[in-house]
């Protein structure tokens, strides 16, 4: 039975390391996401990485080394389909609730805590989920 239960926490713990996500600071993100494609400085001093892994595109934005928004693409440019979106979002739950708001014209999600917003849409001429923040946090 202990075998067992240190099997179990093995794999837990494994599968919390697998993914990245909304407020992780950069260097689990690098570790999470694969090879960076792209880094650059934006105007308004945050800064933002394209990292590929496996059939996944991830454009992060960084603000002092934490991540306060995450676009997911499929790297063929397809529709996410409603199995990756929902893991998507699960992974940027951090303990709280999506609920879809279906007020505005793209798909729109809200977290129970109110500090998130998720839409699904059309992102640099191709199909993404956004994931970001409302408010900075210190």
């Amino acid at each position: 039975m202990k075998q067992f239960s240190a099997v179990v926490l093995a794999t837990l713990a494994t599968l919390t390391c697998v993914w990245a996500n909304l407020g992780d600071r950069s260097d689990k993100i690098e570790d999470s996401y694969g090879a960076i494609m792209e880094r650059r400085l934006r105007d308004d001093e945050t800064v933002s990485v394209l990292y590929h892994k496996d059939r996944y595109l991830y454009l992060v934005i960084f603000r002092n080394g934490r991540s306060v928004s995450e676009t997911y693409f499929n790297v063929k440019g397809i529709d996410l389909s409603e199995k990756e979106i929902a893991r998507f979002l699960k992974a940027n739950a951090a303990g709280g609730t999506w609920t879809p708001d279906n007020t505005a014209k793209e798909r729109r999600f809200k977290h129970s805590d109110g500090e998130a917003e998720a839409t699904y849409g059309n992102v640099n001429g191709r199909p993404g989920l956004t994931v970001r923040e409302l408010r900075a946090k210190p």
